[in-house]
Formats: structure tokens, sequence, C-alpha cells
């Protein structure tokens, strides 16, 4: 379905094409009717199916209408993380630039002042991550009592977070009668329950099967020890011919030891972790989508944040320990309908993962040829455990490591005596009877030690 048919404004239209887009993806075409028309909804869809515009088109014309008040904000979008804050922002940007909508983006790592200012002047439209928007209500410096309009993003990760708590907290604070829009990858029990207790008779709308993966992404399991993880990974970025690609690491120091490892290698690469400051993870987003770098290692906290057009690959150097996660990683490629590919390093201890992984998309996922050594499976052990018991002795090798036993056990004399089979050896209870050495003219039955000649003359 063209745009042209969804009932938007000719300024958003004109937006919307010189952006390069004619046609709506499903979640936008199931989304926006219902969105102009004030109803709640519930949104299931995954990363790359364009459903951060499926809500920012229809507010941009929503709250055309009206004017802000200092402190108040219109309407508030919450976001996991500083980077789904920051690419929210820019579509508004984007998408209203014919429209006089203002906006405030309220994340952690920047200073308060220049957001407090901002929210005096009064938004429109106020993007927050749930623990910034708490620290500055809490202070007094905003009120949610006008705020009309409430969308929930990636309410799954919030939920892995720990952010629901405040949410639900938030909710309080909001007008009883607000539109209420809720998006999600998954659809976990305390999802739903958020959904139950703050949504009013929501449009249930589902363009793919909760937690399934993207039909355009090729996915893969590559086998691999883990000591030789760098090395193939460099071998399948030559072979695959990367030209965008993000490399997801399960801890901040592996990004950094991997993104110093590649640079020594002569890769274009970046890092993006939580311990950087929100400017330089900025840069670096930035020099990514610019072409500077080509390769961008990242923890899991920017997994979610991460919309840039062009991503071909992306790696999972460590499984992921929550199978939801796999969906959103994997989710950075194959966007707006292109074609990508998801490659997963394992090994022996990822085992559990990967079937978990599995379990959650409802399909095995395809070893590749690529990969070296062996990883993970019960077969490797079996085969290990059977080159183990095939081993035979070798009597040559075990006769002479018999003898050197013996010889450190005993000296040769002793030896001697103990192989002893007469019976004047042996006394009454059948013991081998060692004799003493018979003592010498001075008493002394062992070796003369050289000290008692020091000072005397023979």
């Amino acid at each position: 379905m063209k745009f042209a048919d969804l009932g938007l404004s000719d300024e958003l239209l004109k937006a919307i094409d010189e952006a390069g887009y004619t046609d709506a993806t499903p979640i936008q075409e199931q989304a926006i009717p219902p969105v102009l028309m004030m109803k709640d909804i519930i949104g299931i869809a995954q990363t790359g199916t364009g459903k951060t515009a499926s809500f920012v088109l229809p507010m941009i014309d929503i709250l055309a209408q009206g004017r802000s008040r200092a402190r108040m904000p219109r309407s508030l979008i919450l976001e996991p993380t500083r980077e789904l804050a920051a690419q929210v922002a820019e579509n508004f940007e984007k998408y209203g630039k014919y429209n006089k909508l203002s906006m405030a983006l309220l994340i952690g790592g920047v200073s308060m002042g220049d957001q407090i200012k901002a929210l005096e002047k009064g938004v429109d439209v106020l993007i927050a991550t749930p623990g910034r928007l708490m620290d500055l209500f809490d202070r007094g410096n905003i009120m949610l009592n006008d705020c009309n309009l409430l969308v929930i993003d990636e309410a799954d990760r919030m939920l892995d977070m720990g952010f629901i708590p405040d949410i639900e907290k938030i909710c309080t604070k909001l007008p009883s009668n607000r539109q209420t829009m809720l998006f999600s990858a998954t659809m976990p029990p305390p999802i739903k329950k958020l959904s139950d207790q703050f949504l009013n008779t929501p449009k249930y709308i589902e363009v793919a099967r909760p937690a399934t993966a993207n039909v355009n992404i090729e996915q893969s399991l590559v086998d691999v020890a883990p000591r030789q993880k760098r090395s193939k990974l460099r071998e399948l970025l030559e072979k695959e011919d990367v030209e965008m690609g993000i490399i997801f690491c399960n801890r901040k120091t592996t990004v950094r030891e991997l993104n110093k490892s590649l640079k020594r290698h002569g890769y274009r690469s970046g890092e993006i972790h939580g311990d950087i400051d929100q400017a330089s993870r900025q840069a670096e987003l930035e020099a990514f989508k610019n072409g500077d770098i080509n390769l961008l290692i990242a923890s899991d906290v920017a997994a979610r944040g991460i919309d840039v057009k062009g991503i071909s690959h992306v790696f999972n150097f460590d499984a992921p320990m929550n199978p939801d996660d796999y969906v959103h990683r994997i989710g950075r490629t194959g966007r707006a309908g292109a074609k990508g590919k998801a490659f997963t390093f394992v090994t022996r201890s990822d085992a559990e993962a990967v079937e978990n992984i599995e379990k959650l998309l409802g399909s095995k996922i395809a070893l590749s040829s690529l990969g070296g050594a062996k990883g993970r499976g019960k077969a490797d052990s079996q085969n290990s455990d059977k080159k183990k018991t095939d081993k035979k002795p070798k009597p040559q090798k075990e006769k002479a490591a018999q003898s050197a036993r013996e010889k450190s056990n005993f000296g040769p004399n002793d030896n001697k005596l103990h192989n002893d089979k007469r019976t004047d050896n042996l006394d009454h209870k059948g013991r081998i009877i060692i004799k003493d050495a018979e003592p010498t003219e001075d008493g002394w039955n062992g070796p003369r030690p050289s000290f008692l000649d020091i000072g005397f003359k023979d």
C-alpha cells in the first residue's frame, strides 16, 4: 500500500517522498490508520520492519494541531537505550521538517542543563529513557499531566533491562484517557500484564510471529574453538567480502580487545559499548554511517539502537546468552526488504544457548561449511573419548618407565636385596632382613666426610 493511501497530510507525504519512500511496510500499513483514529495499539514486529515510522508518522500529524506549554510535554516516547532514543529523534527531524514541532531528547550521558532548558520552553515530543525521565521528574523539572500520547517502544528490551517498575510509575503520572501504543518484538507474560493494565481495548497488530527472525536474513552457525575466534572472524571477513558489518560481543572487554586486534590487522573498525560516553558513541555511529569505518564492534547495549542502511553482515562473536537478543542482533541486517547474512560463532560451551535460540525460533540454524575446529556437539566428545580408549599401550615404553620408577625408589643394592629370593635373608615371618654395614676403625660406617681432614695431616 502507498503512503498516500493511509490518510497522512500533504506536508508529511512530501517529507516521506523526499526520504525516498513510497510504499508502506506491513506494520506501517496496519498501524498508521488506527493511530490516526486515536486508538490504542499493540504492535508485535521485528526490528527492521519500519516499526519506528509506524508511530512517528501519525504522531506528527496528530501533534500538528495544538501548542505545547512549559515543562508539560504533549507526547512521550520511552526507549530502552540512548541510541534508540537518538534514532527516533532523527526520524522526527527527517519526517517532520515541514511541521513546526518542538522536540526534546532526555537521555543519560549528557548534561541535564540543556535538557532542562528545552523542557522549560515547552515541547511537543519528548523522547526519553526511563532513568533520566524519572530523575528530572523527581527534581520537579517536568510534569506529565498534559501528556496525552504515550509510546512504549521495545517493551521486551525494557523488561530485560529492569525498566518495567519505572514504566508502571510513569504511566500512573499520565492522564488516564491518553492514547497508548506499545511495540515489542516478543510478548512475554510481564509485557502482556503491562498492556492489560495500561492500554484501553487496544488493537492488536502482528506482522510476524513473536521472536521470529527476518526471512531475508541467511543465518549460519560457525563451529570454532575459543582461541580460534579471531582468526576465523578474519577469514570470514575476507571470504564474505563484507561491505558493512556489525560484530556483537557479550562483554565490553571483548569489544575493546577485538577492535584493537582488527585494527592491527588493517581493518577499518570502531567500537561502541556502555563504558563510552554519549558523544564518543555518537561519533562512532556517524563514522559507521558515513563509511569512515565499515566494521562496528558492539555490546548488546547498542543492539537495538543501530539503524543504518546497507549493513550486509552481522557476526555474533559470542553467542548471546538471552535468546531474544539473538533476534534483535541479527535484525540489524536484512532491513527494509534487503538481504543480509548472520554468522554466530559457537563453542562447546554454547550448546545450551544455541538450543534455546533454536527453540525460540522454532527451527534449526544451519551449520556453516566455513567452520574450522569443532566447537559443539556430543559427537565430537564421543569421538574424543573413543580416541582415548582406542590407544594401545606401548610395551617398550612401559617397560622403560617401570625400570625408571624402580630406580627412583631403590638404590642398586636395595633393588638387588628386594628381589633376592634366598631364605637366609628372611626372618621367621618372611620379612627381608637388612644387615648394617660393618663399622670402620674410627667407628664411622659410611664414607669419610672431607671436612674431617681439614687442619690435619696424614
